[in-house]
């Protein structure tokens, strides 16, 4: 049986079960949201030339690194490491990246499901939305016909003043969540990604066509692909960096976890391979989605993280069969945070049933219950909350929110030095026998992989942090 010896006596039924799960983790919202964002921003062609390098130069390697961890550890992230440590000889103590990226992945999941309560706001809009076009007869009209486009954008703004409602979608959000992290790796885990991340796949595919069929696709096509090396500023290039390595989910846990549930016969490094391509494919996909609609209705390439839930509202307004594709965009997106939010829980329980040697379904209700409350917090500092400042003597902080403070913290501070604490131990101080034979790669591909991992991944890694934690040195570029 695939699973035999995993933690728990858990484990996915086959090596395709478990690809979907990790592209399900891999995939977020940082590839349907984040990654449209930083290239409308940062000038297009230049800044995805260097994300894609940088994702097989970096990404690749620390997938990688991860899952091998895992894998060998047969555990949680933390205890996976430690396991990894003691078969090298060398000391226990590097257990605590693992235990850093146990509390990246709680911390995200306390603010990544308010937004994701955002998406499925906006879900239940465009599906009320497209009901009434339906029974109206006019199945193929604009999203919100009825509206005034120079309102539409007012309908976030709106959202954050309505605390009830934000809330509810938080709660709605979180709940089921927990309900299939608690239902276990193979009833629960497996089957959400088993069914959901096929359907992201068919539903991108169709509206990207939809976007190449009725938008400006050769513009698009250009803006992404045609590469203005005027535009590749250390920011440029360091945003690029850190979009490769943590749209994969890189140093939050979720890789190591799920890499524990991974048989031994499974080959890891083609398995890596395949987690790469496709999440690097899937932000590829979603620039190719998003443009062209953009351009088609002349919105703002560079409109930052209003992008998908001010601007392109107003873009299915004006397209044909607007309604149903608004609806449809925003189901992929809701799949692709649910999938995501799954793997973010899972690290911590998996930890958590451990430590504490409780039941799967009363930790994934209490740690869960821990990353709600904390939600409510980041979602009331949209709003009644909005004045105070958790890290205001820190002036990388001073100015920021609740859910601005755990966003930038964890991005800037945690996911960095879990990164960088990974690359360092499987490059440096992880037995090269015991890392040779867990991933499958001999002679010079094993001589490359260990170069990227020892060398190239902590550099870049390093620089990320400084540039976060100091940005005055990459400059406004």
């Amino acid at each position: 049986m695939a699973g035999s010896a995993a933690p728990g006596g858990e484990g996915w039924s086959s090596r395709w079960a478990f690809v979907l799960a990790a592209v399900g983790a891999a995939v977020g919202l940082g590839n349907i949201w984040r990654f449209p964002t930083l290239a409308g921003e940062n000038g297009g062609g230049a800044f995805v030339l260097v994300y894609i390098a940088c994702i097989i130069l970096i990404g690749l390697p620390m997938v990688l690194s991860e899952i091998l961890i895992g894998r060998h550890g047969r555990s949680d992230a933390f205890h996976s490491v430690v396991k990894v440590a003691e078969d090298s000889n060398v000391s226990r103590n590097w257990g605590i990246f693992g235990g850093i990226g146990i509390l990246s992945a709680f911390l995200i999941l306390t603010f990544y499901s308010v937004v994701a309560g955002w998406v499925l706001y906006y879900v239940g809009v465009m599906g009320s939305d497209f009901l009434g076009a339906l029974f109206s007869g006019n199945p193929f009209a604009g999203a919100l016909a009825s509206e005034n486009p120079e309102t539409i954008p007012s309908r976030m703004t709106d959202l954050f003043g309505n605390i009830p409602l934000l809330l509810g979608m938080h709660t709605l959000f979180m709940v089921l969540t927990i309900w299939i992290v608690a239902r276990g790796v193979t009833d629960g885990i497996e089957k959400a990604a088993t069914y959901l991340m096929p359907t992201f796949f068919v539903l991108l595919v169709l509206i990207t066509l939809y976007g190449a069929f009725t938008g400006e696709f050769a513009k698009a096509l250009a803006f992404l692909f045609t590469p203005d090396f005027s535009k590749l500023t250390p920011s440029v290039m360091n945003d690029a960096l850190g979009q490769a390595l943590f749209s994969m989910s890189v140093a939050s846990a979720a890789l190591i976890t799920y890499g524990g549930y991974v048989s031994k016969e499974t080959r890891l490094a083609p398995t890596a391979g395949m987690i790469a391509f496709a999440d690097t494919g899937v932000a590829l996909l979603a620039g190719l989605m998003i443009f062209p609609i953009v351009f088609a209705v002349g919105l703002d390439a560079a409109a930052g993280p209003t992008l998908v839930f001010q601007s392109l509202p107003i873009a299915f307004h004006t397209m044909p069969a607007g309604s149903l594709v608004g609806l449809l965009f925003f189901v992929l997106i809701f799949f692709a945070a649910l999938t995501s939010s799954i793997s973010l829980l899972e690290g911590v329980v998996a930890w958590a049933m451990r430590r504490f040697e409780w039941g799967r379904a009363m930790t994934a209700w209490l740690f869960g219950g821990f990353v709600f409350l904390i939600g409510v917090a980041c979602a009331l500092s949209l709003n009644v909350w909005s004045d105070i400042r958790l890290l205001g003597f820190w002036p990388l902080f001073e100015e920021k929110n609740i859910f601005d403070t755990i966003d930038d913290f964890v991005s800037k501070i945690l996911l960095p030095t879990t990164a960088f604490l990974t690359a360092v131990f499987i490059g440096w101080r992880a037995d090269k026998k015991l890392v040779e034979a867990e991933t499958g790669l001999d002679g010079a591909l094993f001589a490359i992989y260990r170069f990227l991992i020892a060398w190239l991944a902590p550099v870049g890694v390093l620089l990320i942090f400084v540039f976060a934690v100091f940005p005055n040195l990459v400059g406004q570029g």
